[in-house]
């Protein structure tokens, strides 16, 4: 039948010759589990003519086509990834390309983190707040500072104790007092309706002044010596 090897069971015909998937890299077949959603070309999916290569260790291969440097990462048991696809020729490194994904979503996290958006929180206070639960609100408002938030501290007045508001535009100047180290006034103390508020920006602390360094034992005892010195040619005996 043509050369081609044919099983017979209960009259169906079950061809023995499966074809079997073309290309892939040696290290797996079909698509690549390890590059869920990623625009990065590895292996055989670089088809251009010429490539620029760069070996695990950063040396330069030099300028090469994509079949000998896929057969490089072959014998090395590594891949060949496209690092720079807008280049003249295009850049590939052979490293695995496992590590080369952690990598990059690593540098990922970093970058996400680093654009990190800030946010304003929102402190408030009471006009008659005590000692303990001011310095407990306002320790919450350094840590959201630190964390790069604007932060607003407010005294919400209730029916009669709007005639307390200049009490609690005190409160807030201590709270403002309390965080200067490490943060600027965005919006001054004001008084809007039954409300008090203040605003501030997180700012780099602060570094107070070094202290005067204090003479040293061996500095003060020269001068000494030398003071006894001129005493001495002063009254010669």
């Amino acid at each position: 039948m043509d050369g081609a090897a044919v099983l017979i069971i209960h009259n169906h015909e079950i061809s023995l010759n499966r074809p079997r998937p073309s290309g892939g890299n040696p290290r797996f077949r079909g698509q690549d589990p390890r590059k869920p959603n990623s625009n990065v070309r590895i292996n055989e999916d670089i088809r251009v003519p010429e490539i620029r290569v760069v070996d695990e260790d950063g040396q330069m291969l030099g300028i090469m086509s994509p079949r000998k440097a896929q057969q490089i990462a072959n014998e090395r048991g590594l891949d060949l990834v496209e690092i720079a696809p807008q280049a003249a020729p295009p850049v590939c490194k052979i490293i695995d390309f496992g590590k080369f994904r952690y990598e990059q979503q690593k540098r990922e996290k970093l970058q996400k983190k680093s654009q990190h958006q800030q946010q304003l929180k929102e402190i408030r206070f009471n006009y008659d707040t005590d000692t303990h639960d001011f310095d407990f609100k306002t320790r919450h408002a350094r840590g959201f500072l630190e964390d790069g938030h604007k932060v607003k501290g407010g005294v919400r007045f209730h029916g009669r104790e709007i005639v307390h508001r200049q009490i609690g535009m005190e409160l807030l100047g201590r709270f403002v007092a309390a965080l200067e180290d490490i943060s600027k006034v965005d919006q001054p103390i004001k008084v809007e309706g039954m409300n008090c508020t203040v605003i501030l920006s997180p700012e780099k602390i602060k570094k107070k002044p070094a202290p005067a360094k204090e003479k040293s034992e061996k500095a003060e005892s020269k001068e000494k010596a030398d003071k006894q010195a001129d005493k001495q040619t002063d009254n010669p005996s």
